[in-house]
């Protein structure tokens, strides 16, 4: 990883110029998430992970399934079909016995796989027509690459928003 510069944000760091400007800004995304995960989350308690303040899902939530739907879209892009344990894993995404660590543990591997996958991705047409979920639905691998970012960076705000309402009362915001 780059050495992390106060205030420059991944994508103003100049790396991965290996890698064609769409994907990049797709990895520059997920990389941003991990370090915001780790500055606003990092020191949640296992039962600040599994709050629901004012009604929200939990913390625990959104950090499982930003990196379980990173895996399922880049499926999609891949031009396969979701696995039976696909399937069932994104059925345990709100499970309320969340442990922070593995949570973490979790993402971070999500994030290595699947910037691996994003360069091999980026090697092919992004223009290639891909179908998502049961639906068979239209798009493209570079329009599920775009997703990956734009899904992942909406659940990181929730996430963050979350995360500060579940410890607000320690005083730490």
């Amino acid at each position: 990883m780059a050495e992390i510069k106060a205030g420059v944000e991944p994508w103003m760091r100049g790396t991965h110029q290996e890698v064609p400007a769409a994907a990049r800004a797709v990895i520059h995304a997920l990389e941003l998430a991990r370090e915001d995960v780790a500055r606003w989350c990092s020191h949640l308690t296992d039962d600040e992970w599994n709050l629901h303040p004012h009604g929200l899902p939990a913390a625990a939530f959104h950090l499982r399934h930003m990196a379980r739907s990173m895996d399922r879209l880049l499926t999609y892009a891949e031009g396969e079909q979701l696995s039976p344990s696909q399937l069932e894993a994104m059925k345990g995404e709100a499970d309320p016995h969340a442990r922070g660590n593995e949570l973490m543990a979790e993402f971070e591997a999500a994030l290595q796989r699947s910037e691996q996958r994003i360069q091999e991705l980026a090697k092919g047409d992004i223009e290639a027509a891909r179908a998502l979920g049961r639906k068979a639905l239209p798009t493209s691998v570079g329009g599920l690459l775009v997703h990956v970012a734009d899904h992942t960076s909406r659940h990181l705000g929730q996430l963050v928003t979350t995360a500060k309402l579940a410890v607000a009362s320690r005083g730490v915001f």
